[in-house]
């Protein structure tokens, strides 16, 4: 029984439970600084030492956000541009992680490297004449002029992920639906969506993300119609920096991306699991 003990107690601090503690830790105190700073008053943010826990708790900040520097509308303009270019993806995204999955296509090799190459191209490299054609549409400071290049720059990783997944579907329940007398679209619709649904969930998740934390773009295209990221970068003035009020805009624009995460955590790993084992 001893040794039983002893074993499994030196399971718990084996390498790879420290590793995740550390990461745990690395991750979660930013996380648990960033909320209590949020509810310190302004008086309580520069004590020394630190409070750990602020007393008291005040919603000044949060007030201060949404009234003094209409957060509100910042967080509006972000929930419908990354909403409209993630289901835009989403669409696109599973028509061609399908095709390149599931289909026979000649130069699927090619394609693939260069969506690939085109996921981690630099977006600065293009802000100069994207802004020139979006200038000329005249769709700056509009939703569809952050929509259509969000769609452009996230859609590859996004078809990535779902090619992947979709590797991983029987060929027989597609055959089986064909047999049946299901077309192709009806097919991809009633037998491929569903059983793809963790990695549509998983590249819906990376999408929204991606969209909703993205600054450089919106801060090129749209001077007047801010999204979260350029919103919170305007707040104070040149001698005053207001911490605590973008404590409290940041822990606000963490909710949405905290909630999906955790409503579809087992999709996002079955996802994640399945893109790292296929190719």
């Amino acid at each position: 029984m001893g040794r039983r003990k002893r074993t499994g107690w030196h399971r718990v601090i084996n390498g790879v439970n420290i590793s995740a503690l550390l990461v745990v830790l690395f991750v979660g105190l930013p996380l648990y600084w960033l909320i209590i700073s949020s509810f310190k008053t302004p008086s309580a943010m520069g004590d020394s030492p630190p409070q750990y826990w602020p007393r008291p708790l005040s919603g000044a900040n949060y007030s201060q956000a949404f009234v003094q520097y209409d957060f509100g509308s910042y967080f509006i303009h972000s929930l419908v541009v990354t909403l409209c270019a993630t289901a835009l993806v989403l669409i696109f995204g599973t028509m061609a992680g399908y095709a390149l999955g599931r289909l026979p296509m000649r130069g699927k090799f090619t394609l693939m490297v260069t969506l690939l190459m085109i996921s981690v191209f630099p977006e600065i490299a293009v802000i100069a004449p994207l802004y020139t054609l979006l200038k000329d549409l005249g769709w700056l400071d509009s939703y569809q002029g952050l929509i259509i290049p969000y769609t452009a720059f996230f859609l590859p990783f996004a078809i990535w992920i779902l090619r992947n997944y979709m590797l991983g579907i029987p060929k027989e329940m597609e055959e089986t639906s064909r047999i049946d007398g299901a077309g192709p679209i009806r097919t991809v619709w009633s037998i491929i969506l569903p059983m793809a649904l963790p990695g549509v969930f998983t590249a819906a998740i990376f999408t929204f993300t991606a969209c909703w934390t993205e600054f450089l773009m919106a801060l090129t295209f749209n001077i007047n119609l801010k999204t979260i990221p350029v919103g919170i970068a305007t707040f104070g003035t040149a001698l005053e920096v207001p911490f605590g009020t973008i404590f409290a805009a940041s822990v606000v624009a963490v909710v949405p991306i905290g909630i999906l995460v955790f409503i579809f955590r087992k999709f996002v790993i079955s996802g994640l699991t399945s893109g790292a084992v296929k190719g």
